[in-house]
């Protein structure tokens, strides 16, 4: 086996290796980047061979972002504890099965299980993924080249997710797009068991895990969002969301005090005594959120509005992925001239411009030329503003908390997508105000958010704080 790294031993990869198992970690997040937007186009197929209709169909799409979002910080913790390669395979492992489980699943409720478990690999596999490239690229320009190549290769997926979500579901039917990542996760095991050496867990001995942490984590964001879903639901009553809502609430006071008085627990209060990590994964939440949105209003006005076909719709998001790899090679040399607050902030200008954009369109009933622009200034929100903000995230994470500081980025990410999502867009298309168009209150929400993201990283330096974080 080629010779491994270990900080604590100080050796270093060589390049050669290094890029190597960037390549496969960015392969494993590419097929779970997709996982996150490829059933969308698909749901209809989903429905009508399943028999389920309405409501129940996005739980196919809330359950494994949130399980996914709310479960990351274990993950991240687990990696730490248990040892970075371990976690990386038992979560690849445990998301293969579960994307081998979806595409034979026999009945709705088999195929939402399914997505249930592929959350939960998401959640183990990938902090200890982003920790890996983390300690073995230094910081300065080589570790901006390697976030850069992770982050395009996630934003790649997603919107890869639309056009392979069409093309699959017209030509081999909507199970192939979860049986068609099996052969490559199964690529990742055994290019991860050659490459990355095992780590030593940092446990000393002691293995304890925060479960109540992470089910309230998990509970938080599942309740606020369904609140936020049966709201805009006629004939639901008003008391269902706000029990919901309240639920959300005590879910979250009960995870800071579980934290609090926890001998060993997901996130130590002390992490949030570093003041440029939590604005860097506030501002995350904020533009993860918007971002996720555009996706769903690109896909609503396509078909909804321009009444597009799943194929028609999926090619048509393909200018977004061109112009997302554009950006993943710009991004670095940007990253080392404006430093990460200038990325951050280009970022969340870019994606308000977008919004801005989209909210024109749909209200001129333009066609789908029309929305390059914004697609455009899509990519340049994602390639600088979430480049700029892992970089930020991450700065200072040292052995024993990388995969922490990488699972509490992840889970900012995609429990703000998540969040966004059922904000901006539930409130946006809710039948309480169908008298405003729905496109131009989802954008203007998000606008808001992005404002307020922006006002939180115009006071962060960008530069890593010396804040030590202890278990």
């Amino acid at each position: 086996m080629l010779s491994g790294i270990s900080s604590s031993r100080g050796q270093s990869p060589s390049p050669l290796r290094a890029w190597l198992v960037l390549g496969t970690m960015s392969l494993l997040q590419f097929f779970i980047a997709i996982d996150v937007t490829v059933v969308n186009i698909a749901l209809p197929s989903i429905g009508t061979d399943l028999g389920v209709a309405g409501n129940s169909l996005t739980w196919v799409v809330i359950g494994y972002t949130i399980t996914g979002g709310g479960l990351l910080m274990l993950g991240g913790r687990l990696g730490d504890l248990l040892g970075r390669r371990r976690t990386l395979l038992a979560g690849t492992t445990l998301f293969g099965v579960a994307s081998l489980l979806a595409g034979v699943a026999p009945s709705f409720g088999v195929l939402v299980i399914a997505r249930l478990a592929q959350g939960a690999g998401e959640a183990i596999a990938l902090p200890a993924a982003m920790a890996t490239i983390v300690l073995m690229f230094p910081e300065g320009p080589r570790r901006s080249r390697a976030l850069s190549v992770w982050a395009a290769v996630a934003s790649c997926g997603l919107v890869l997710g639309f056009a392979l979500s069409g093309i699959i579901t017209a030509h081999l039917g909507w199970r192939w797009i979860f049986l068609i990542s099996v052969p490559f996760i199964l690529t990742v095991i055994v290019a991860a068991l050659l490459l990355v050496e095992a780590d030593r867990p940092s446990a000393g001995g002691r293995f304890t895990v925060d479960l109540p942490g992470a089910l309230l984590l998990t509970a938080c964001p599942l309740l606020f969002t369904y609140a936020v879903v049966e709201a805009g639901e006629p004939g639901t009553s008003w008391w269902v969301s706000l029990a919901a809502l309240a639920g959300a609430v005590v879910a979250a006071v009960g995870f800071v005090r579980v934290e609090a008085r926890s001998p060993n627990p997901l996130v130590p209060l002390v992490f949030f005594a570093n003041r440029a990590r939590v604005r860097a994964n506030l501002t995350t939440m904020l533009l993860s959120g918007a971002l996720s949105t555009s996706f769903l209003l690109f896909t609503f006005y396509l078909q909804n509005r321009l009444g597009f076909a799943p194929l028609e719709t999926g090619l048509t998001m393909l200018p977004l992925a061109v112009a997302l790899i554009v950006a993943s090679v710009l991004v670095p040399r940007l990253l080392g001239k404006w430093g990460a607050r200038g990325c951050v902030l280009t970022g969340l200008g870019a994606t308000t411009g977008a919004m801005a954009v989209i909210a024109i369109v749909t209200a001129l009933d333009a066609g789908a030329g029309w929305l390059l622009l914004a697609m455009v200034l899509i990519a340049a929100g994602m390639g600088c503003g979430l480049v700029g903000l892992q970089y930020i995230a991450v700065s200072g994470a040292t052995e024993e908390d990388a995969g922490m500081a990488s699972g509490v980025q992840r889970a900012a990410d995609q429990l703000g997508g998540a969040s966004g999502v059922a904000v901006y867009v539930g409130i946006g298309f809710a039948p309480a105000v169908h008298t405003v168009d729905p496109f131009l209150v989802a954008a203007v929400l998000a606008s808001a958010g992005l404002v307020v993201g922006a006002l939180v990283m115009s006071r962060t330096s960008g530069k890593p704080e010396s804040q030590p974080m202890a278990d």
